[in-house]
């Protein structure tokens, strides 16, 4: 395979600039799957470096699951209209709002879910190792366990994404970064289902 198609290709799968493609090509002797992993990283990299700018600017989206009886209202910022107004951001957009349907998170990162949630998670985590007749210091690793995988299951940003298990919303979240150029926040979101109550995530 010639080194331009192979450029092409990672261009295609991976959605990044073609020096960047060309760059982690050549890092990587030219082995795409190696090369991905080198743009994933960058990307991460570069996404941390953007993650202190001012996002004001933004789109709120709805999404309404066929039935009209599940809704979601997602409010995703960004720092300028323009890069609001592209194609990947707004599927971004509809794709963290279509998620958030499906696996009712009940906060955006971890410091979203209050105090006492997370002591009645301990306290039955504790009750159910004790009982299993677990010496302490065994005790402790596994609620610490189980404290990370109500995290993993209850946090959106932790999540794994619904059309991508392999990826966690944080990941799509640095991609999307890395490939718009801007700083980007899922700021807050509201998840309906009819003759429930819904839960409001706001961070202002």
């Amino acid at each position: 395979m010639s080194s331009a198609k192979t450029v092409k290709e990672l261009r295609d799968v991976s959605g990044a600039g073609m020096m960047d493609c060309k760059k982690a090509l050549e890092e990587s002797n030219y082995d795409i799957d190696k090369a991905m992993d080198i743009l994933r990283k960058n990307g991460i990299a570069k996404a941390k470096k953007k993650a202190g700018r001012d996002a004001k600017d933004g789109v709120i989206v709805p999404y309404i699951h066929p039935g009209s009886k599940l809704g979601v209202l997602v409010e995703i910022n960004c720092e300028t209209d323009f890069v609001a107004r592209t194609d990947a951001f707004q599927d971004f957009s509809r794709d963290i709002a279509m998620h958030i349907a499906a696996t009712s998170p009940i906060g955006i990162n971890r410091e979203d879910i209050s105090s006492d949630v997370i002591e009645k998670e301990k306290e039955i985590y504790r009750d159910q190792a004790l009982q299993s007749g677990k010496p302490e210091n065994i005790v402790e690793k596994m609620i610490e366990g189980r404290l990370n995988k109500f995290y993993q299951e209850n946090v959106l940003l932790e999540q794994n994404f619904v059309k991508d298990p392999d990826k966690v919303i944080s990941d799509l979240l640095s991609d999307t970064i890395s490939t718009l150029g801007e700083n980007i926040e899922i700021k807050r979101f509201s998840r309906f289902q009819l003759g429930e109550l819904s839960k409001p995530e706001d961070k202002s």
